[in-house]
């Protein structure tokens, strides 16, 4: 299915994801197989939503009933949101240190209400007394922050690293990202968390992902790709390095300008994560989060 117009226009990777075609056929791995099964099957939910159908949008009891991330995450609605309240930043430092903000926060309504940081320290006074005071639920809880991990800091609550520490050590970030050429996300995390002094790595990862969405000359996501532990146990059951060279004959790519956007590094990392939580919801176990 063609890309809708207003996720062309929001995301300037596009072009790029269209011209990293797959060079080996699919193995015969009955496991990659059942994965691969599962993510046309929760591509084609989507695509049956766009098209205005009606549920249920599959056979699959499971995926009828549970929620599942969409296997392309520039389709998620968080996503959607992030990047859309950010387009009209034009300088890299203040535009990172807002996609931070987002991903700490996990809650675009809360960001919303409270307004974007600033480089300029006053003006962050404003938004830390808006977050302090915000009614609450005010912190969403797809990417839970590590509360523990400043407890100790000079800037020991969420408010206070978000809106005063985020500030200070974001411009040299900034600057170290700016000098990447194609860089791998693993890569560019060894480099990136020493600076940041918080070993907070799944949230850089997904800051990482969204530089890549605006920023495709600076971090590449067919390069190395950290597996986190939602996809360890069925990365650890393929054991296939490199999964984005495969070819899916049968899978609905999405589709820019009529070129497939090719599954990435990164892709096929959160689809293994949606896949265990399949076989976790098949037989009975894990979180049953219903479908929206």
């Amino acid at each position: 299915m063609e890309i809708p117009h207003h996720l062309k226009k929001l995301y300037r990777h596009w072009p790029d994801h269209t011209a990293h075609p797959p060079s080996s056929p699919l193995s015969t791995n009955p496991l990659l197989i059942n994965i691969v099964t599962f993510a046309t099957t929760r591509q084609r939910i989507w695509e049956n939503r766009q098209f205005g159908q009606t549920p249920p949008y599959t056979s699959d009891p499971i995926l009828q009933q549970y929620r599942f991330c969409n296997i392309y995450r520039e389709l998620d609605r968080q996503t959607i949101a992030i990047h859309s309240s950010l387009s009209p930043i034009s300088d890299f430092p203040t535009w990172l240190l807002n996609v931070a903000f987002h991903r700490f926060v996990c809650q675009p309504d809360t960001i919303a209400r409270t307004g974007l940081l600033s480089l300029d320290p006053k003006h962050n006074l404003q938004v830390i007394a808006h977050l302090t005071n915000h009614s609450r639920p005010k912190y969403g809880t797809a990417y839970v922050f590590p509360i523990s991990a400043i407890q100790t800091s000079k800037y020991p609550t969420r408010e206070q690293f978000f809106c005063l520490y985020l500030p200070q050590v974001i411009p040299t970030i900034a600057k170290t990202i700016s000098s990447f050429r194609k860089q791998s996300v693993q890569t560019a995390l060894n480099q990136i968390l020493p600076l940041f002094g918080f070993n907070l790595k799944f949230h850089w990862t997904e800051i990482l992902i969204d530089v890549a969405y605006q920023y495709p000359e600076l971090i590449d996501l067919y390069a190395l790709f950290p597996v986190g532990p939602g996809a360890t146990p069925v990365f650890s059951r393929l054991e296939i390095p490199d999964l984005n060279q495969l070819i899916l004959t049968d899978f609905p790519y999405l589709t820019y300008n009529n070129h497939p956007v090719y599954l990435s590094a990164e892709n096929w990392e959160g689809l293994c994560c949606e896949f265990r939580k399949y076989l976790n919801l098949s037989a009975g176990l894990g979180r049953r989060r219903k479908f929206i």
